[in-house]
């Protein structure tokens, strides 16, 4: 009796180790298809996100103002004077009937504007609009959509850096799709030549950008967290 428990029991002690040890096999080729997949899934990945990036530089770079630029209107995207002097000659030019410079900082008046553009004052006392509310871009696209059917406008060319366009446009276009944008891109001169990715600075913009590029089309898609990305909002959530 005693040889027959001892023989159960070997039986059954070499039973559970066969067990064991045959799980480990299947345990061990699942977790090496797990990386091997997962792996291939990171190539993909980095590959489509570089990729991506070497399509939008070269989209940058090729981008190109218009010959004859003419529109309903004309929206400048602060930033820089070299995008309101260009946006400024436009309307002088009679690109637009209007001009909306969005974005100003609250303590920016129009002389001011006027002076370090040199512009006819009878020109900004016209047809030039300043907008103070925006803070970024999302408040530019709300900014600049309000004003659009507020005037009534149905095409309207948007004045910004290239590298600052397509971005500029996604916001615009997700406020307001039925409103006809045309970009004007104001060229960066670090941007003009083909050997920009040799110089950090713009090696920098472009990485950053390009990033901001993909946050705001996820943003957009999703539908989360986006903000308004506008001063009076700002002022009416503070509890003082």
């Amino acid at each position: 009796m005693s040889m027959d428990l001892t023989t159960r029991k070997a039986v059954s002690s070499q039973s559970l180790w066969e067990r064991f040890h045959s799980d480990r096999p299947v345990r061990r080729s699942f977790f090496r298809r797990f990386l091997r997949w997962g792996g291939f899934a990171f190539v993909f990945l980095v590959a489509i996100v570089f990729g991506g990036f070497l399509h939008f530089a070269d989209s940058i770079t090729t981008l190109k103002p218009p010959l004859e630029p003419k529109a309903d209107a004309i929206i400048v995207l602060t930033g820089g004077y070299q995008r309101i002097d260009q946006a400024v000659e436009l309307l002088r030019t009679g690109a637009g009937n209007r001009l909306l410079i969005s974005g100003a900082h609250p303590t920016t008046t129009p002389s001011q504007i006027r002076k370090l553009t040199q512009s006819p004052a009878n020109l900004f006392n016209c047809c030039v609009d300043i907008g103070y509310d925006a803070i970024d871009t999302i408040g530019n696209a709300r900014e600049a959509a309000k004003w659009i059917h507020a005037k009534g406008y149905k095409s309207i060319l948007v004045v910004t850096n290239n590298y600052h366009m397509p971005r500029s446009l996604a916001e615009l276009k997700y406020v307001d799709p039925a409103t006809d944008f045309i970009p004007y891109p104001v060229v960066n001169s670090d941007l003009k030549t083909k050997n920009w990715f040799t110089d950090p600075n713009a090696l920098r913009t472009m990485i950053y950008e390009y990033a901001k590029v993909l946050l705001a089309g996820a943003r957009n898609i999703t539908g989360l967290g986006r903000p308004l990305g506008l001063r009076s909002q700002e002022q009416s959530d503070d509890p003082d």
